[in-house]
This record gives C-alpha cells, structure tokens and sequence, in this order.
C-alpha cells in the first residue's frame, strides 16, 4: 500500500477506505512492535490519521475498527428514486431493474475485484483447459484474492474449497446447483479438498422449523449435492447441528470469531436489531468458522496456514467480509472468494426464487411435464405483445429468464450465440426459445434425479463422517 498521504482517496468506495485504514492500523502496530525508527513511525501514523479523515470525510463517521460501513444499504440504480434502488443482503434481493442486480455497482462499493479476462487467462493457464462457462461468460463475476490462490497453486501450495447450503426445504431448486456444479468443476481441475457446510441451525433460527426437521432437510440436500457427482474420499459435508458438537477445532475457531466481532459489527454488517434472538446474532461466527483448515483437524492434521477458497452467491459475502476483517486477528488466512449472480426466478430477475413457492424456479423434483408447464407458462418473455411485432423488432435477451437460464445450462458457446442472434433479430419466437430451455432442462433434471435415486443413506453418513481425505497435510 502507497504511504504517500497525497495518494487519490476520493475514488475509493468507504469499504475500500475502511480496509485500507485497516491495512494502515496493522502496519503502524507492527513498527512499533518492531522497534522501528522514530521518523518511520510518525510517518505512518500521519498516514493513518490522513485516511481516517478521509473515511470519516465519506462516510460521515468516525473509523471504528472492525466495523465495516453498513453493508445493507441500498445501491443506486438511477438519480435518488427509491424504487430504482437495489437491496441486497443473505436474505433479501430485490430490484426494479428486469435486467436484475447492477453488479458493477456492487463491485464498486464493496471494493470486490471483477474476474476480468486477464484473470480468465491465467486460470486457463493454470489448469490447462478450458474454463468453466460459468467463467466465460460471467456468471462467476467477481472474486476477492483469487491471484493468491493462483500464485499458491503455481508453487505447489495447496488450498481447500468451502461452500455451503441453507437446507429450508426438502427439495432444492435449479438455482441451488449452481455453486455445486461450479465448486466440482473447481477440485477437479485443481485437486483440492471441499468441505460443505449445511447450515441447519441457521434455518432453525430464522424459520419455523424444529431441530430435527432442519437437519432432516440438511440430510436430504445433502443427497441431492451428493448427487452432482463429488467424490467422497475428496471431500466432507457436514451438518452444524451434527458437526459442532464433535469437533473442538470447529468450536475454538467460532469462540475466536464470536470474541473479536461485536454486536454493534453485526448490527451494522446484518441488520440484526434488539429483538432478534441471540442465536441470529453469534450465527455468523459459524459460518465464518469453516474458512480456517484448523476447523477439520482430520483434514489438514491441525495446520492452521491452508487458504480457502470459497464460491458462492454474492448474497454472501456479508458473511466473509466478516469473516476476512477478523481472520488477521485471530492468527488466520483471509478466505478468498469468488462471487456468482444472482439465478433469477422464472417470474424475473428482480429477485431470488424463494422455495416457499413452487412457481418460482423448476425443482429438482420436478416431472418433464411440470417443467414443460412452468417454463411456458412462468417465464418471464423478452419477447414482443404480437408476432408482428417481435418479427419487426425482435426480442430483449437481457430480460428474457429462458435465455437468462439457457445461459447457465447450455453448454455450447456457439449455439447460445445463435439463440441470441435470432431471438434479438426476430427470427426466434418467445414460445421457440422457451422450448429450446425445456428440452435442455428436462434431461438434465432426469439424469439428476437417476443419480439421487442411487444415493443410499450409507453413502450420506460416509460424507458426513469426520475423517481424513486423500490428502496429506
């Protein structure tokens, strides 16, 4: 980082501006531990106190370490209308925008870096192939130190992936596989570890579920991830109803968190208020727990300087700001990340599918003709009010949720071009694209639900028992 106090600051995001007072605080600790010249250290600190000005300058409120700017504000999609704003936070996505969330405004005010081309590149390069679609073409948009982990694979030192999901219900939908199908994608090409955290207790807290009927669907989930085809000597799901209780370097990593990160923290990251239980309030520290190696002994033989890599919805990332502000403190790596969009619900991109509503995505339960039913009948067109008119001026693909899916699931580059080029030209009809994505879904969801049938409960618990991996630490 630059000392020079003349440095430009007033392009800097506040959550840019916190972390690098942040970075600033820890070097002026470290040269006075140090013993470092007197002139060195004023220098420093005459830096510190010129970033602080600026963030206060920015914010309007004085640095508080630890403290991030307020994470669930509303990003602005036009000049100062409300309903042209966009909310984001683990629980809520909301836009006016049919095109969804303006990510590029995301990636400037949380200070995110974008997977650019470069970045694609070197990956390729890398891993020697191909990279995902998901890559190519966006879907995975922005990433927080992804060059450490290239630099760490580059020099034969290893990392571990982590991910996770919040098992509210007994099936999951087409959207909850897209971290799964990207994380495999991942240890393959890289030939890492995965651990995968069901967060059980978390849906336990904010539903109206019993315990047990929580880690009944955490069991269930974990079928269906299972069923994505992971390999269980590389890797280890877990409950946190289950694995919590069991594991001393999981729960010494959550009393690390829980000791360093205040309720005003997560008042201001969260939302959380005074009425919320306090169950709410300590969660973030168990999910932040699973980003250390020292939280899975069996795995990495206690060591405790093992990155991780975590993809996941960007919906998440409060949690890993978190998590990345606190890990210097307790002696821990920052996790690195990588952000995907948002899949939008068959009714628009303006906000989540909700499981709750049967309407709103294709479930993994779902026959080939509900499939076909709910496409045709669901999803949002892109299209024209006549054929005349969509033959005259054709159709928006960046409103258009079976062109929004197919760009997910079709794996041919060319043929997704040639989708585009017809339907924006008129050529292609709304009914004509949307059978293009039926008949891509439904034997994509048949073969997954062949697989499914073949995971045995036997299989599950090898998952979800805590041992080694083929792996040596």
């Amino acid at each position: 980082m630059a000392d020079s106090p003349n440095c430009d600051l007033k392009s800097l995001s506040p959550l840019q501006l916190f972390e690098r007072v942040t970075e600033q605080g820890e070097k002026v600790r470290a040269l006075k531990a140090g013993k470092a010249p007197k002139d060195e250290i004023d220098a420093a600190v005459r830096m510190l106190l010129s970033l602080k000005l600026s963030y206060k300058t920015t914010t309007g409120q004085d640095y508080q370490a630890g403290l991030p700017p307020r994470d669930l504000v509303l990003i602005n999609n036009g000049p100062a209308k409300e309903e042209d704003e966009d909310f984001v936070d683990p629980w809520t996505v909301q836009t006016s925008n049919a095109k969804g969330v303006d990510y590029d405004k995301l990636i400037g005010h949380f200070g995110y870096s974008k997977i650019d081309t470069d970045l694609i590149n070197r990956i390729e390069r890398a891993i020697g192939q191909k990279p995902h679609r998901f890559l190519r073409r966006g879907i995975f948009f922005s990433h927080r130190d992804m060059d450490q982990i290239l630099d760490a694979y580059e020099n034969k030192k290893s990392f571990y992936l982590y991910t996770g999901r919040g098992p509210s219900s007994q099936a999951m939908h087409v959207g909850h596989l897209i971290p799964f199908i990207f994380t495999k994608w991942l240890q393959e090409v890289f030939d890492v570890p995965l651990v995968i955290q069901l967060t059980d207790d978390e849906k336990y807290l904010w539903k109206d579920l019993t315990t047990e009927k929580a880690y009944e669907y955490a069991r269930e989930n974990a079928k269906d991830i299972i069923a994505c085809g992971f390999d269980v000597n590389k890797t280890f799901i877990f409950s946190d109803l289950d694995y919590l209780g069991t594991s001393t370097g999981f729960y010494k990593n959550i009393v690390k968190v829980q000791k360093h990160v205040t309720f005003n923290q997560v008042k201001g990251i969260f939302g959380f208020t005074d009425s919320d239980c306090i169950g709410k309030i300590s969660f973030p520290a168990i999910q932040a727990a699973p980003s250390f190696s020292s939280s899975f002994p069996q795995i990495f033989n206690g060591k405790e300087n093992i990155q991780c890599l975590i993809p996941c919805a960007i919906d998440q990332d409060p949690y890993f700001r978190m998590t990345r502000d606190v890990a210097p403190r307790i002696g821990q790596p920052k996790p690195a990340l990588l952000h995907s969009v948002f899949f939008p619900a068959l009714q628009g991109a303006q906000t989540k599918m909700s499981a709750s509503d049967p309407n709103s995505s294709i479930f993994l339960t779902d026959t080939p003709k509900q499939i076909k039913t709910k496409i045709n009948k669901h999803a949002f067109s892109g299209g024209r009010d006549t054929i005349e008119e969509h033959r005259k001026y054709g159709g928006n693909c960046d409103v258009d949720v079976s062109f929004m899916y197919l760009t997910f699931f079709l794996e041919d580059d060319d043929r997704l071009e040639q989708l585009k080029q017809a339907y924006t030209s008129g050529e292609l009809l709304t009914g004509e694209l949307k059978k293009v994505l039926i008949e891509t879904l439904q034997p994509l969801i048949a073969a997954h639900q062949e697989r499914r049938k073949q995971v045995t409960d036997e299989m599950v618990k090898q998952f979800m028992t805590p041992r080694k991996l083929a792996f040596e630490f």
